[in-house]
């Protein structure tokens, strides 16, 4: 039985905004190995010391047989990493979503039952844990060190091919990068979440990769691959971008969801789209930028005191102008519940100023 492999694939194409879908596509072979003269170690010395420690995740979800009978079929395989001794793996939500059990499989053969500790839509993490002896553990190391141009190599269970993980090798190719993900098939949102200080590289990212390490050449894992970009104009999948969570990012979301099992996050309460100078136009506003409220949550601190309505345009922040589609998300994400915003507003032909101050997210 064919089962899906987990990547998501962000449509980078003309329009407002990234398009998300998706997909089980292939890539391009990966550049060759790094060169091994005067670095930290080889790509296969990197292999032995963290291959052991990758995990394939195989998400299954409940079916029903004959006379409806219920049982549990493979849905998605994914990947993670094992980084401490008690059997924490760190992977992506979404090789976790939905899932009625999981199994966890490691290179030598051994499986495991899978239990969530945690996991967190919003940032793309999850931590699930297994119990065994010996296990296998990887080092995290520190994404904030990365130079554009570094080699890393990246881990995973590739279109869950048999026979254990799949090694590739490429270079960073760029650092710092901002991108939404596809919204959720759980979620009733037509947006997917932005994820800040991404990693992008060139080693190439296949279905089945998701959640697995990207690696430097010290044996770290400096990130969890998780992106890759498609064209929209094709529908195919990009050459030699793919994205990956850094695990600074992700080792701080990791240690929230093992103390308290959640991730607390600032909430407004809005549905937003950046504005477009044709809608501008039909608003009758002077703004060429920003974001257009489509949609305010009953309750919400938007909502509070006649505060934000649909067809508003926030076009600053504590001063900050809203210049990219991202900016309020990111802005929004850099603080914290109860901390006060003081939002710029352009409503109809009139310019406003509206304090918010940030909820609990739901």
């Amino acid at each position: 039985m064919a089962v899906a492999c987990f990547i998501a694939v962000i449509s980078a194409g003309c329009g407002s905004g990234p398009q998300a879908t998706v997909t089980l596509t292939t890539a391009p072979p990966a550049p060759a190995a790094a060169p091994q003269g005067g670095l930290a170690g080889s790509v296969t010395q990197v292999v032995q010391k963290v291959k052991p420690a990758v995990v394939q995740i195989t998400n299954e979800q409940q079916a029903s047989g004959q006379f409806n009978q219920p049982f549990t079929v493979p849905a998605g395989v994914g990947s993670g990493v094992i980084y401490d001794s008690a059997g924490h793996i760190i992977t992506n939500n979404h090789v976790i979503e939905g899932a009625q059990k999981l199994l966890v499989t490691l290179p030598d053969g051994r499986s495991f039952d899978g239990k969530v500790i945690g996991s967190d839509a919003r940032t793309d993490v999850a931590v699930i844990q297994i119990k065994g002896s010996n296990l296998p553990v990887a080092v995290l190391g520190d994404a904030t060190k990365l130079q554009v141009g570094e080699w890393v190599v990246a881990i995973g269970n590739a279109l869950a091919l048999p026979g254990g993980p799949t090694v590739t090798a490429g270079v960073i190719s760029a650092l710092g990068r901002t991108v939404q993900e596809p919204a959720s098939s759980s979620s009733s949102s037509t947006q997917g979440p932005y994820l800040f200080n991404v990693i992008q590289t060139d080693a190439a990212i296949n279905p089945g990769n998701s959640g697995g390490p990207l690696v430097n050449l010290s044996g770290q894992v400096v990130g969890l691959n998780t992106l890759v970009a498609g064209d929209s104009q094709t529908g195919g999948q990009a050459e030699g971008i793919g994205f990956a969570i850094s695990i600074n990012t992700a080792g701080q979301i990791a240690q929230q969801l093992i103390s308290t099992g959640k991730v607390v996050h600032p909430y407004i309460g809005i549905t937003y789209e950046p504005l477009d100078p044709l809608t501008a136009s039909q608003l009758g506003i002077s703004a060429n930028q920003g974001a257009l409220v489509v949609e305010v949550a009953s309750g919400s601190p938007a909502a509070a005191a006649g505060g934000l309505k649909p067809r508003d345009v926030i076009t600053a922040v504590n001063g900050k102008i809203l210049a990219s589609d991202s900016d309020l998300a990111q802005i929004l994400n850099s603080h914290k519940p109860g901390d006060t915003l003081s939002m710029d507003i352009q409503r109809g032909g009139k310019k406003i100023t509206l304090k918010i101050t940030l909820a609990n997210a739901p």
